[in-house]
């Protein structure tokens, strides 16, 4: 598989790390998901994101959940792997044994204890060099998790220094501006451009893709949404990405409950097949008889609306 570019674009699909209900790995419905998410068009996969519980695993688990994804895989789409750790010692070995493996490149948020542009740069300077030139990154600017704000002249610093940061996961709130300023900055005035795929679960998908943003980087439960929306809108028909959008919307701001989202997401994805079980491994929330009534409502009407505008 080639390495990740600054020419990614599509949908990188967030994917969950299915566990057993008793909280084991579960490698054949690791299988299953990674035939569901390339089924449903995803153009690319992360795994190890904050989505996909990677705090909870071990150092092993993580190397032996990334090299099952890579082995179904099998080269037909970019894997990029999280690596964010709270040493450089523990993020050179886990990027060194995923990139052996077949990733295409791997992803780093900031640290919490960051506070000024200088610290950011710095650590991001760290990042390149524990790396090394050879393994492309994502740089993850997520501040609502992170806590670490970080402007857009500071990513344009860090672009311009590593040329191994070639994609910037877009996950601020609000932030239109700063995909603007941004894609200001590389397509007017020369500065160099690297892939933008934002997150958030896709909340703000259509306004993003119009802001200059390449693709989504990021999970829900119906990952066909952002492929068809990123899809209607590459090819011009905007109004037509919006309705989509507009029709998973009720069911996409559910899922985004804070602490809530995953077990919704898995509990959808084991209905829909993709997973053996929706088990989130402690410590996470679980469902409730009026939880799973609200999403099967939202399922229903969600089924209704995209028969009426298809």
């Amino acid at each position: 598989m080639a390495l990740l570019d600054e020419g990614a674009k599509g949908v990188y699909v967030i994917a969950v790390t299915p566990f057993t209900e008793d909280g084991a790995l579960d490698l054949p419905s690791t299988d299953r998901m990674v035939d569901f998410y390339l089924e449903k068009g995803a153009t690319g996969l992360t795994v190890l994101g904050m989505m996909g519980e990677a705090p909870k695993l071990t150092a092993e688990e993580s190397r032996i959940f990334v090299r099952r994804v890579l082995a179904r895989v099998q080269g037909r789409v970019p894997v990029v792997a999280g690596v964010s750790a709270p040493g450089f010692a523990a993020m050179r070995e886990l990027s060194d044994s995923v990139m052996a493996d077949g990733a295409a490149g791997v992803m780093v948020a900031p640290p919490a204890n960051l506070r000024t542009d200088d610290q950011i740069v710095s650590y991001y300077d760290m990042v390149a060099r524990t790396l090394g030139p050879k393994t492309p990154f994502v740089l993850q600017d997520f501040p609502l998790v992170t806590n670490v704000q970080i402007a857009s002249s500071v990513i344009l610093r860090i672009v311009a220094a590593q040329p191994s940061c070639v994609m910037l996961k877009h996950e601020d709130w609000p932030g239109l501006a700063k995909i603007s300023a941004l894609r200001a900055a590389s397509d007017k005035n020369g500065g160099r451009r690297i892939s933008i795929l934002v997150g958030n679960g896709a909340m703000f998908l259509p306004e993003e893709l119009s802001r200059g943003a390449d693709g989504a980087m990021t999970g829900f439960a119906y990952p066909e949404m952002m492929v068809d929306v990123w899809k209607a809108h590459a090819a011009g028909e905007v109004e037509r990405a919006h309705d989509l959008f507009d029709a998973y919307l009720p069911l996409a701001r559910y899922e985004q409950q804070p602490g809530h989202g995953l077990a919704i997401r898995k509990y959808l994805l084991a209905k829909r097949g993709a997973i053996a079980s929706g088990m989130v491994r402690s410590p996470g929330s679980t469902l409730s008889a009026a939880d799973i009534a609200d999403i099967e409502r939202l399922v229903a009407r969600q089924a209704r609306r995209l028969k009426e505008i298809n």
